[in-house]
């Protein structure tokens, strides 16, 4: 197969088109033709070497998240599709002619959208999926009011529409120049970020979902409820925790269903942090894993929360609403010992 391949970390300059071995899918795997793959920011911070130290590449690489296309062959396992479906996918190594990756990473294409148009979407989507649950929680949010910056953004539109589906009061935060583009996204009220005059009169917020960060969020925090949430793309907003806010960062991930920090025993310390964390595949799970969830979190979070180790798991224990169960997943850890619960 054909394939664009990144020989050095660089420019646009360093990808070339090359003839590459074409995969083939192992047990609970599906081969996809892929029809059409976006770019994203990570691809090209990855191209440059940007991000070498917390997401190493093993040169020549195949960049790319994004796909979408066909299904033309399925691994041993894998009831959910069958050969000519049409699906989408966040994936590593889009930017083939054919892309192998887990099941689950995959989703069928609703009807009306088309594969060429498709790979735009895989990890927008996922990412503003993963800011709504950072911002809302599995369920919550009928009857708040809550500001999502960069709202005319591809994740902030994904955002504005699912927090309207919960039941939120939707503020769309954006530019003073975009004010009336905004409008046409059917929200509650249109904010102008770079307006002081605009960030004085705003209500009190009960969550800011925030696609900007920077002075903007440091400029938004103030104005949210004591014990209000920050859902954010962008690391965690300083200040946040000082004001007595919840905070989350998120980690998009195809490897990755969801993960959590929590404090387990060590015969040493008494106590110390982990990540457990739930993957999408099983033959995903190993050192380099380990080595970009250590790092996301040695970036994101502070010190005393940061992870020494990780444990990865079939699946994360939960309630009968879906949220996860951390008192249940702490109990794993600490029976039979005396717990410092945090």
């Amino acid at each position: 197969m054909q394939a664009i391949v990144l020989s050095e970390y660089g420019d646009a300059n360093q990808l070339e088109l090359r003839d590459r071995p074409e995969p083939e899918p192992g047990a609970g795997q599906i081969k996809v033709r892929v029809a059409s793959a976006g770019l994203n920011p990570v691809d090209w911070k990855l191209r440059s070497g940007a991000l070498r130290e917390t997401m190493p590449l093993e040169l020549p690489a195949i960049l790319g998240r994004d796909a979408a296309g066909e299904v033309v062959r399925v691994g041993a396992g894998v009831t959910a599709f069958k050969e000519g479906d049409h699906v989408l996918g966040l994936v590593n190594g889009a930017y083939a002619q054919f892309v192998v990756a887990a099941a689950e990473a995959w989703a069928k294409l609703p009807e009306g959208l088309l594969a060429k148009d498709a790979g735009a979407l895989p990890l927008v989507l996922l990412t503003g999926d993963q800011l709504i649950e950072a911002t809302l929680g599995p369920s919550a949010g009928a009857g708040l009011t809550v500001l999502v910056t960069g709202a005319l953004g591809e994740v902030g539109r994904v955002a504005v529409w699912g927090i309207r589906q919960r039941g939120a009061r939707v503020l769309a935060g954006v530019r003073s120049k975009q004010v009336d583009e905004a409008k046409s996204l059917d929200v509650d009220g249109v904010v102008a970020l770079d307006d002081d005059a605009a960030l004085a009169d705003l209500p009190p917020l009960d969550c800011v979902a925030d696609t900007v960060g920077g002075e903007t969020i440091s400029k938004l925090l103030p104005k949210i409820k004591a014990n209000g949430t920050v859902g954010s793309v962008l690391g965690q907003p300083r200040g946040a925790k000082e004001r007595g806010l919840m905070s989350s960062a998120l980690m998009a991930h195809p490897e990755i269903v969801e993960a959590t920090v929590i404090g387990v025993p060590d015969p040493e310390m008494g106590e110390q942090v982990k990540a457990v964390v739930q993957a999408t595949d099983p033959a995903a799970v190993g050192p380099e894993l380990e080595a970009e969830i250590l790092a996301h979190c040695r970036a994101e979070l502070a010190s005393y929360k940061c992870p020494r180790s990780v444990d990865f798991v079939d699946e994360l224990p939960r309630d009968p609403n879906g949220k996860l169960y951390k008192r249940l997943l702490r109990e794993r850890y600490w029976d039979g010992h005396d717990s410092l619960v945090i």
